[in-house]
Formats: C-alpha cells, sequence, structure tokens
C-alpha cells in the first residue's frame, strides 16, 4: 500500500473536523435579504454579493473578515484603498452583520444562508463588545484584540423634528413611535443603548421585559430584526418617529437622501468616550498573515480617514497598541 503523504492526512483530518462540527453545532442562519451584508471586494474593482460571495468565500478568498454591520457603508471606500497599496491581495471576503450574531457563527463554524450550508470562519473579527472577545477565547480562537475606531449614539427623527424630540428622556413619552436596535444581537443595544435608557430609568419601561428582536417591547417600541439600519428606513417612510442610532447612520440616512435628521446627545448619553471598535486576527485563521498587514492598514491615516469621511471618530495612537483578551 502505498503511502499517505502528511497533507493528505491533514486534509483527511480537516475536513473530518468540519463534518463533526456541523453535525454537533447548528449553524448560525443569515436573515433572508441580507445579500448586500455577504460580499466579496476583487482587486480590479469588481464585486459580488449574497450566495455568489459565500461560494467564493467557501472556494477560497485571500483572507476575509466580519465585522460590526454599521460600517458596511464605509467599506469600499477602506477596502478600495486597502487593495490599491496591496495589489497582490486579489480578494477579501466581507460579512457586515450585528456582532453577537458574527461571534455565534464563528464559534459554530459557519452560516446557513438561502437552504445551503458553508463552513467558514474569518481571518479578523470586529465588534463593539469585549464580552464577544471573551467568548472566542474561551474556544481558543483569540488572545488579543486593539481598538480602531470610536462612535457614538443618537436620536434620529424625521426631517424637520416634527416631533420636537431633544434628548433621550423624551423617549418616555407615550405616544411617539420608537425604533430600537435589538437587544439581543446589535451591540449597540446591549452594550451602549441600555446603558443610557438605563441612566434615565427608561430600559424597563420602553422593553417591558423582552429581550428579543423583531418584535414590541412596549405598545410603542419596535426592535430592530437584523439591524438598525432598520430604523432610517421606518423614519424615512414614516413608520416611526424616533430611533436610536449611531451618529454615523445619520450621516449615511443623510446622504442616502432620506427624510431624517440626526440629534446629537451631551457625552453622558452619547457614551463618546465609551464606544470602542475592536478588532481581532484569529489565531488559526487560513490566511493570517494577510490578516495581520490589514489589521496594520487600520492603524494608517489612509484607513482612519476614509472611515473619518463617513462620520467615525478616529482611534489614538494608544487605541492601536494591542492587548490581551481578559
Amino acid at each position: 500500500m502505498k503511502k499517505i503523504r502528511p497533507f493528505v492526512l491533514a486534509l483527511i483530518g480537516f475536513l473530518s473536523a468540519g463534518t463533526a462540527l456541523a453535525k454537533s453545532k447548528k449553524l448560525e442562519s443569515i436573515p433572508s435579504g441580507r445579500d448586500s451584508d455577504v460580499r466579496v471586494f476583487f482587486s480590479n474593482g469588481k464585486n459580488i454579493s449574497g450566495l455568489e460571495a459565500l461560494k467564493e468565500m467557501q472556494k477560497g478568498v485571500d483572507f476575509s473578515l466580519w465585522i460590526a454591520g454599521n460600517q458596511f457603508f464605509a467599506m469600499p471606500e477602506v477596502l478600495g484603498r486597502f487593495q490599491k497599496e496591496h495589489p497582490e491581495i486579489k480578494s477579501i471576503g466581507l460579512i457586515t452583520l450585528p456582532p453577537g450574531k458574527i461571534a455565534r457563527a464563528i464559534l459554530a463554524g459557519g452560516w446557513t444562508y438561502k437552504g445551503r450550508d458553508f463552513l467558514l470562519r474569518p481571518d479578523l473579527y470586529t465588534t463593539v463588545d469585549i464580552a464577544h472577545l471573551k467568548s472566542l477565547k474561551k474556544a481558543g480562537l483569540v488572545n488579543r484584540y486593539f481598538t480602531y475606531l470610536h462612535n457614538q449614539l443618537a436620536l434620529m427623527v424625521a426631517k424637520g423634528n416634527p416631533k420636537h424630540i431633544h434628548g433621550i428622556a423624551d423617549l418616555g413619552r407615550p405616544r411617539l413611535r420608537i425604533f430600537l436596535p435589538n437587544p439581543v444581537t446589535e451591540g449597540i443595544m446591549s452594550v451602549y443603548g441600555e446603558e443610557t435608557l438605563k441612566q434615565h430609568h427608561l430600559w424597563k419601561k420602553l422593553t417591558q421585559g423582552k429581550i428579543c428582536a423583531g418584535c414590541w417591547g412596549a405598545p410603542n417600541v419596535y426592535f430592530t430584526r437584523v439591524h438598525h439600519r432598520e430604523i432610517p428606513k421606518a423614519i424615512n417612510a414614516g413608520r416611526a418617529d424616533v430611533g436610536l442610532v449611531w451618529a454615523t447612520e445619520n450621516v449615511h440616512a443623510v446622504r442616502k437622501g432620506y427624510s431624517v435628521q440626526g440629534v446629537s446627545l451631551p457625552v453622558q448619553d452619547s457614551l463618546k468616550n465609551k464606544v470602542n471598535y475592536i478588532a481581532s486576527v484569529l489565531k488559526n485563521g487560513a490566511h493570517r498573515k494577510n490578516a495581520e498587514i490589514y489589521a496594520s492598514y487600520l492603524k494608517t491615516k489612509k484607513a482612519q480617514t476614509a472611515y473619518a469621511d463617513y462620520g467615525f471618530a478616529k482611534a489614538s495612537a494608544t487605541d492601536f497598541i494591542m492587548r490581551p483578551i481578559p
């Protein structure tokens, strides 16, 4: 009998492990209609999305990043600048969903979309909640992180602010139609929005004890199904009076021509000094070298400026220091 080569044994082991993983854990589902959250960017300027992108990721891209979803509108510019500097990285897989949902997919080993399973993991993951990284560390997948961006909470209202909404306290008014990010998978709510609402003694009143997605808390309060980017659409369509969003969401919605405007919040409510976007390279990622090149790029002036153009706050040299996950 011929001797089996080591790389063949390794491949058999990998496939066996993937099959076992799929059988032992339920893969995380990508909600229907979320093609725009699953993309592959090519260095020639082409990009694909949805099922076609997932197939390409499974086939093999030069590296993949799964990131907190509210960055989706900035990514063509951010990745475009990166690929101009690194043309050798010809394809980048990108998934922009709520970070809690992504963390579950990483732990499960992939996604289910349109009736198909995709055994995948990213090379780099970003979130706004350190708890997500702690769960990945416990699974032996990551060990260090750095901060690369900042943001802040704001309110979004209809253009002209017809309901005269000026701050978080106004969310206690009973007749307002309120949209809030869901507290199940959206870090904006589970980490930051909850804190702000509790400061104003509104958390219990607005949630009515319900921690859910695509559902109603109080009779006038709706929690988004997947993304807080559902909020500008609802306000623009006249289905909501006010929503809690990232300040960057206001910038993007106005650029898109939505009939909305932002309401800035004081620091104690915007949590401007607390909102950190943190990134971690997976220890055993298939393209760790490329992921580390991208992690270094995030700290450059070009990347920081690209994000700042969309309303994000730049990180500092101190933020960029690698830290152990607690």
